[in-house]
């Protein structure tokens, strides 16, 4: 029962997953090759927004593979995929201004970034253990619901994270949309509607990650409660 309603869940979000990824892939497809009127590079327009911004200790360098793109706070680089880099798209634009939102909290000291940043280390020794443990709780459970209640405390701090990731993520497009159009750098309605799309179903990703997390936790809770019943 418990291995079985486990795989049903992890294949049904696993199959909406793989859904916003294609829709995700297509729109950075389309939107990658329309060029905007600007004819500024990622790296042009990351730089720009940077300066506007008064941030003048983060490097703009360019990354390896497709969607890659980030901003790393211990650097302090925007690191961003070689078609981003180089680019002078209407998804270029989008994601290299979206990833320097991110450099913009971290300068601002921006509350959600801070509070993901300082629950890094929980998440990592969280997602080490959480294999085995979910491995020992469908082989053990019924005999020791204690397996099954560790399970839940790790489970719960990676969701915790997916969670406290949404707001981050939503922040750093408004704040990127919000400088595109102000600064004309997309200067037409549909350049800006085009980078707003493609942030969207960027953004939905980590959606469907958290809510895929918080759906799990819940079957690990309920689960725990019925073999607590069970052996009371």
């Amino acid at each position: 029962m418990f291995s079985g309603g486990y795989m049903l869940i992890s294949l049904v979000f696993a199959a909406i997953g793989f859904f916003v990824q294609q829709k995700l892939l297509s729109k950075m497809k389309f939107y990658g090759a329309r060029l905007f009127s600007r004819g500024m590079t990622g790296k042009d327009v990351a730089e720009a927004m940077l300066r506007y911004n008064q941030i003048y200790d983060v490097q703009v360098v360019s990354g390896e593979g497709m969607l890659s793109d980030h901003y790393n706070p211990s650097t302090k680089t925007v690191n961003l995929s070689p078609d981003v880099y180089s680019g002078n798209s209407v998804m270029a634009a989008a994601v290299a201004a979206h990833e320097c939102g991110h450099a913009v909290q971290h300068k601002e000291s921006y509350a959600m970034l801070q509070l993901r940043s300082k629950i890094v280390p929980a998440v990592q020794v969280a997602s080490f253990g959480l294999q085995l443990m979910m491995l020992l709780s469908f082989m053990m459970a019924n005999r020791f619901p204690q397996l099954m209640l560790i399970t839940i405390g790790l489970f719960a701090v990676t969701t915790l994270f997916s969670v406290i990731t949404l707001p981050v993520e939503f922040d750093a497009s408004r704040r990127a949309l919000a400088w595109l159009g102000d600064q004309q750098v997309l200067r037409n309605g549909e350049e800006y509607d085009g980078a707003k799309d493609a942030l969207t179903w960027a953004a939905m990703t980590y959606v469907v990650a958290a809510l895929s997390s918080i759906v799990m936790l819940v079957y690990l809770i309920l689960q725990y409660m019925g073999l607590r019943r069970s052996n009371d």
